[in-house]
Parts: C-alpha cells; sequence; structure tokens
C-alpha cells in the first residue's frame, strides 16, 4: 500500500511540474527594432532586433495592430516596430504589432 502511494505521489508531482512548464514555453516575448523585409503573401515580416537578431514573424487575423492601420501599412525599413509574439508550431505568430515611441507617461505617476 505504501508503494502504491509513493509511486502515486511521484507521478502526481511530475505531472504538475510538467503542467507548470507549459505556460513557461508558451509565454509572450516581445522583439523591438526596424522591419527589414515584409511578405505579403506569407502574411510574414522580418525584424532585427537589437539584443535577438533578425526574427521571421507570422500575422494572422487575430493580430492586433496599433498606431499602424494594419499589415499592409509594415514596410521595409521602418524604425521602433514592437511585436509581441508567442512561438506556435514552430513559428513566432504575432499577438499584437505596433509603432512605439508615441510618448506618454508609461504607467508612471508624476
Amino acid at each position: 500500500m505504501r508503494i502504491t502511494k509513493c509511486v502515486t505521489a511521484i507521478a502526481l508531482a511530475g505531472l504538475v511540474s510538467a503542467a507548470g512548464a507549459l505556460p513557461a514555453q508558451a509565454a509572450a516575448r516581445q522583439f523591438e527594432g526596424t522591419v527589414v523585409s515584409v511578405n505579403r503573401d506569407n502574411r510574414t515580416f522580418k525584424l532585427r532586433d537589437a539584443q535577438s537578431g533578425t526574427i521571421r514573424i507570422k500575422v494572422n487575423r487575430n493580430t492586433r495592430f496599433e498606431r499602424l492601420s494594419g499589415f499592409a501599412a509594415l514596410k521595409a525599413g521602418q524604425r521602433n516596430i514592437e511585436a509581441t509574439v508567442r512561438r506556435s508550431d514552430g513559428r513566432w505568430r504575432a499577438l499584437s504589432v505596433e509603432r512605439s515611441g508615441g510618448g506618454g507617461h508609461h504607467g508612471g505617476d508624476d
């Protein structure tokens, strides 16, 4: 009986730790930089981020655009573009894309 309880406890601990790892893998990341290229047919663009290098980002109908009038507004050479992305099926999928540097207080109470 003790062995069964011990095995069950170990199995449950493994499930909890595995379940805890999933959200970390699916966590959103943010990149900011210059648009290198835009592929309208595949609905992707490449963004050169100073820390991460150049990454390819896929947009879909759920992608939110802020301070940009949609995917059509992205052009090679645009600077200060922020993309919040999540890794899905081996690709970076954009949750939101925006032009940064809009000013404001950024959450500070002056």
